[in-house]
Parts: structure tokens; C-alpha cells; sequence
């Protein structure tokens, strides 16, 4: 019997059914391993983008403890900066492993860096403050009280940086003491001339002085300047409650020296203008006006006039005064006075300038001085020196008067 070779037995799986089944079974391969490979593609890329949010975002990130260690301020007290320079390697590793940060941050950190630089306390704020107000010098003493004697003991000791006071560059100064509110009782150090930093190492015994009392009073230092032909210029003050003070043994102090608050720091204020011409060897001096002078009559008003005193190493070369401006504590006087100065003098002139109070029946009274020079105190000394750093040309500026 013959039989169709193509004819399918009964029991075997037909060509197309195979076929079918192999295209299946590669399609599900291709199937889970597309998906084994989407998964871990998830897993990795997921676990970066976690990384980055914890080093960019979190607060705890290297950069954001670096950040908050920008600013800091040692025993000093003052602000120092110690923020990365921009442009160097990060030494954080975690800082490695961040994105650059964008213009805007870096824009954002720096105007705060600058801010905090800049802020109160500063170095310098500091600075500029130290600048505008006079420096009149420190002075060193101790204070104890012996309770078997009753007896309080203060030495002065040393004094440092005070101004001077005398047309030649110096002053010759001395320390009075008092027991305050008492004034009628007071003792003195010896003078020492023509210093600047003087030491005393004087020792003074207030004897019979019960305790009780003691802690009542304040101490009170005047630094002076002696003048043996007028009166005594003050230099600066300290004062010091004994009952903030632990006397049973001797305490030592530095203090900075206070403007004396017996009225020498309101005398007033006179506004001049120097012009140096080094081609004619002259300065021309314009005494402009004067404003909320001291009332020295009777009637609360004042005649002021001012003179001018060229001085050349201690000595008086040539004097020019204004006109008087009768009852008027703000005068405007406008009045200008040419000295002839050589150039190689220039270093040893002074000009002494003295507001006055004309009195008809009476000697005149000073009202208050300045001394323009190369050794004057800071305001005085900036006026000359920009006098000299701006040849024909007038530079004016306001002078406090003093004692």
C-alpha cells in the first residue's frame, strides 16, 4: 500500500507548529532578559540620583559644614575670613564628588562672605572708628587698701602714647589724684619733660581711712601738661569706683585716657584751609569760621578773634590776627594770612592757631588752640600732610579746639 511521505503520522507535531513554539520561546528570552537589564539599569541610576541629592541638598553635606565654618571668630573677638580661596581643589571629599555650583551660588556665597567681612565688629569698621576718634594715650597704676592701718594705696606707674601738647612736638606731663567727690584734697606726681611715655613709679598713702568710706569714693586720675607760663593743658582723665575694685591686695590696671571733663572738650570748633606753594616757599592760611565757641563773658556770648603764630624750632618768627567778631559764638571770618616757609624748614615749622576773647577791661582769654605740624595729634597731622600731597591747592577741614 503506498503512503504520501508528506502525509503527518498521527503522533508527530506538524513543521508550522514548531516554528511557532521556537519563535515563542525566543520571544520570551528576549523578553526577561530586556527586562533583568531595565531593572538594573533602575537600581544603578536611581542610587546616583540618590547620592546627588545627598551631597547637593542635604545640610549635613560636606559643603554645607564648610560653608557654616566660613566665619570664624577666635578669643580676639574679631571676624576673620576663612572661606576657601575660589579656584583652589576643595580638600573635602565629599565636595569631589558634587556638581560645580552655578554662577548664581557662587555670586550668592560671595556677597555674603563680603557682607559678613563687613559686618559690625569688623576689623575694619574697627579700623575707620580707631581713625575718627583721638587717641590720648593709656596709663598703668595699681590701688590696695591696708585694713590694719586703714590706709588706701595707689602708684602711678607709667603712662604710653600721650599727645603732645607743645608747639615743639612733646609735652611735659604730670598725674593728679583724687579721692571724688572730694577735689579739696589731692596729690601730684613729679613732671617729666618732654615725654611722651612717661614713668612715674610713685607710690601715694591716703592715711586714716576707714573702709566703709573708702568704698564710698572714686578714683580719679587728671593727666596734665605743664605750662610754666599759663595754665596747666589736660590731657586726659580716668576714673574708677573703689567699690568695684577687690582692694584687700593691690590690683593693677591699664586705662585708656578719657577727654578731661572739665570742659576742655567744648571749647569749639574752627574750620581752616591750607595751601602750600612750594614754587613761591609759602603756606597761605584761611581761618574760614568758628562754630558753638565757649561763652567766656559774663552775658553767655563771647568776642572772639583769632591768632596766628608761625613758629620755627621753638621759636616765634611772625604772628597775623583776624578782625573781632563782637557777642557771636559762630563767627565767619574769612580772612586769609601767606607765610613765607622754605621747603628744607617745612618738617620743623609749626603754626600755632589760638581763638581768643577780647576783653576791653581785662586780660584777653584763650578760648582754645591748634597746632598744625608734622608732630601734632592725628587730625592735625592728616590736615598738614594733605596739605602737602596737594600743592596750590586749599584743603580745608574742622579742628576741635583745646585747652
Amino acid at each position: 500500500m503506498y503512503r504520501d511521505p508528506e502525509a503527518a503520522s498521527p503522533g508527530a507535531p506538524s513543521r508550522d507548529v514548531l516554528l511557532v513554539s521556537a519563535i515563542i520561546t525566543v520571544s520570551l528570552s528576549v523578553t526577561v532578559v530586556l527586562c533583568g537589564l531595565c531593572h538594573w539599569c533602575q537600581r544603578k541610576l536611581g542610587k546616583r540620583y540618590k547620592n546627588s541629592l545627598e551631597t547637593v541638598g542635604t545640610p549635613d553635606s560636606g559643603r554645607g559644614r564648610s560653608e557654616k565654618k566660613a566665619i570664624k571668630l577666635p578669643a580676639g573677638g574679631k571676624a576673620v575670613n576663612t572661606a576657601p580661596v575660589p579656584g583652589q581643589t576643595p580638600h573635602d571629599e565629599s565636595d569631589r564628588r558634587t556638581e560645580p555650583r552655578s554662577s548664581v551660588s557662587d555670586l550668592v556665597n560671595s556677597l555674603t562672605s563680603e557682607m559678613l567681612m563687613l559686618s559690625p565688629g569688623s576689623e575694619e569698621d574697627e579700623a575707620h572708628e580707631g581713625c575718627s576718634r583721638e587717641n590720648l594715650g593709656r596709663i598703668q597704676f595699681s590701688v590696695g587698701y591696708n585694713f590694719q592701718e586703714s590706709t588706701l594705696t595707689v602708684k602711678i606707674m607709667k603712662a604710653q602714647e600721650l599727645p603732645a601738647k607743645d608747639f615743639s612736638g612733646t609735652s611735659d606731663p604730670f598725674v593728679k589724684i583724687y579721692l571724688l567727690p572730694d577735689k579739696k584734697h589731692k596729690l601730684e606726681t613729679k613732671v617729666k619733660r618732654k615725654n611722651l611715655n612717661p614713668h612715674w613709679n610713685e607710690t601715694f598713702l591716703f592715711e586714716g581711712f576707714p573702709y566703709e568710706k573708702v568704698v564710698q569714693r572714686i578714683l580719679y586720675l587728671q593727666v596734665l601738661d605743664y605750662d610754666r607760663f599759663s595754665r596747666n593743658d589736660p590731657i586726659g582723665e580716668v576714673s574708677i569706683p573703689l567699690n568695684k575694685v577687690d582692694l584687700t591686695q593691690m590690683q593693677t590696671f591699664w586705662k585708656d585716657l578719657k577727654p578731661c571733663s572739665d570742659g576742655s572738650g567744648s571749647r569749639g570748633e574752627l574750620l581752616l584751609s591750607l595751601c602750600y606753594n612750594p614754587s613761591a616757599n609759602s603756606i597761605i592760611v584761611n581761618i574760614i569760621k568758628a562754630r558753638n565757641l565757649r561763652a567766656m563773658d559774663i552775658g553767655g556770648t563771647s568776642d572772639p578773634y583769632v591768632k596766628v603764630w608761625l613758629m620755627y624750632k621753638d621759636k616765634r618768627v611772625e604772628k597775623k590776627k583776624t578782625v573781632t567778631m563782637k557777642r557771636n559764638l559762630n563767627p565767619i571770618f574769612n580772612e586769609s594770612f601767606a607765610f613765607d616757609i622754605p621747603t628744607e624748614k617745612l618738617r620743623e615749622t609749626t603754626i600755632i592757631i589760638t581763638v581768643m576773647d577780647k576783653d576791653r577791661l581785662s586780660r584777653n582769654d584763650v578760648i582754645g588752640k591748634i597746632y598744625l605740624s608734622w608732630k601734632s595729634g592725628p587730625g592735625e597731622v592728616k590736615h598738614w600732610k594733605d596739605m602737602i600731597a596737594r600743592p596750590r591747592q586749599p584743603v580745608a577741614q574742622w579742628h576741635q579746639l583745646k585747652a
